[in-house]
């Protein structure tokens, strides 16, 4: 069993778990929380905590996300600063990688365990938590003013509302991408990818740069590649009301295969076995120099020219269509679970952590372009040359993207998970690219049916 299949399976048995468990609300277990929640004012300028007190009540804030290690190094920083300045509080992180993180959280809320204020990523895991009601909604907070979004757009807040409530508060915008080695492509005279190009340019730049690397292309991550070209050929994963495939035409995806299982069987991208051994952005096969073009967050630029140590540049994703195939997302959301005791508490944290400035400067917008234009506005000259890419990349695709498809169902995740396994079955020869397109909508359609 792969890793990625150990994780879904433990993490949809949890959520199975705790199913029935979240239908009673807040817990009154707080995992180690002991106030409920405190009164500081909000006083000062936007995410700025008034000095506290000396007669509050000392509260332990548990606050999770994930991350690689310069994420958890300037987000420990920032924690550090929010302690100082609101003495009665006292947070114990808890951080980890992004498949380790989920698996984490299931367990917690199969015991009623989470933290108060957790990471949640838009698409299928904010629709299963909110199902489940284990979110807070943030509304309250908004309105009383303890979540300042004075600076943040409408549009920002609309992405982390279901069913009418904001159950999490987007930290960044973010989009999929090519990331590349400049260096190399010089070296091996391939065009360096741009707006326009197509997947056979990727091909063609790949067979180029195997003459100078070990690889040309990294192995596509395929739920997140798939998305992409779905849309550029007119579907999407899920149709309007997530009970199946948004489109109807199987040669789409058996192409899709058709190219993946071409670059692996060539030697063009590396096969899965040496790709599972690069798990991490500093053990990366572009930062080791082992290949000259991947595909990523476009929030990732910043960790992975810092771990390689010299220069890589972004661009947009292959076409044709490619304006279609290509969305802004939020890169991630902080939300506020039911069963914390201490969601005022955690409101004026997360109002801190997407509203001040000296806070954001630390972080350096590894979690995407920051929400608050104020914010945005005075990072913009101040970020490493790397991170200045992702906000011109973002600006770029606000002219040249498509809105974010809307519909994932709570069982999306299942469905991706089948979608990976069926890649694997192809790149290992196991299924032609053909019997895969069927077999995953067979295996799809029975998930997404389900009442």
């Amino acid at each position: 069993m792969t890793k990625f299949k150990k994780i879904a399976t433990l993490m949809m048995a949890a959520l199975l778990t705790f199913a029935m468990a979240a239908c009673g609300g807040a817990s009154s277990e707080s995992g180690g929380n002991t106030g409920s929640g405190g009164n500081a004012g909000s006083g000062g300028s936007a995410g700025e905590a008034a000095s506290p007190g000396g007669d509050e009540k000392p509260i332990t804030l548990r606050v999770a996300w994930w991350g690689g290690q310069s994420r958890h190094d300037a987000t420990l920083k920032v924690i550090e600063m929010y302690e100082e300045q609101n003495p009665h509080v006292k947070i114990q992180p808890e951080f980890s990688s992004y498949d380790g993180y989920w698996e984490k959280m299931a367990a917690q809320a199969a015991g009623k365990n989470l933290p108060d204020v957790m990471n949640q990523n838009f698409g299928e895991y904010l629709t299963q938590y909110t199902e489940k009601g284990l979110l807070a909604d943030l509304t309250p907070f908004i309105e009383s003013g303890l979540i300042d979004t004075t600076n943040i757009s409408q549009s920002i807040l609309d992405s982390g509302t279901l069913n009418g409530k904001i159950v999490g508060l987007s930290l960044g915008t973010n989009a999929y991408m090519a990331m590349y080695d400049p260096a190399l492509f010089e070296k091996a005279g391939a065009e360096k990818p741009k707006l326009g190009w197509t997947w056979s340019d990727v091909e063609d730049a790949a067979r180029k740069l195997k003459t100078v690397a070990e690889y040309g292309v990294d192995t596509l991550e395929t739920h997140r590649v798939v998305e992409i070209w779905l849309r550029e050929h007119g579907g999407r994963y899920f149709n309007d009301d997530g009970t199946g495939l948004g489109y109807t035409d199987d040669k789409i995806l058996e192409d899709y295969f058709t190219m993946h299982q071409k670059w692996v069987k060539e030697g063009l991208a590396p096969k899965l076995d040496v790709k599972a051994q690069h798990d991490s952005t500093e053990n990366s096969m572009i930062v080791l120099g082992k290949l000259g073009l991947t595909f990523t967050w476009s929030n990732g630029i910043g960790a992975h020219a810092k771990a390689a140590q010299r220069p890589l540049d972004i661009a947009p994703m292959p076409g044709p269509n490619e304006t279609k195939g290509m969305y802004l997302k939020p890169s991630m959301f902080f939300s506020i679970p039911e069963s914390s005791e201490n969601k005022e508490e955690a409101a004026k944290f997360i109002s801190f952590f997407v509203n001040n400035v000296e806070a954001n400067k630390i972080l350096n917008a590894d979690r995407g372009v920051p929400v608050s234009s104020v914010v945005a506005d005075a990072l913009k000259s101040t970020v490493d040359e790397s991170t200045a890419k992702t906000f011109d990349y973002i600006k770029l695709l606000t002219e040249n993207s498509s809105p974010i498809d809307g519909n994932h169902p709570a069982t999306a995740a299942e469905v991706l998970k089948v979608l990976t396994e069926t890649d694997e079955k192809v790149l290992y020869e196991q299924l032609t690219p053909q019997e895969a397109a069927k077999e995953f909508r067979k295996k799809a359609e029975e998930i997404l049916s389900r009442k």
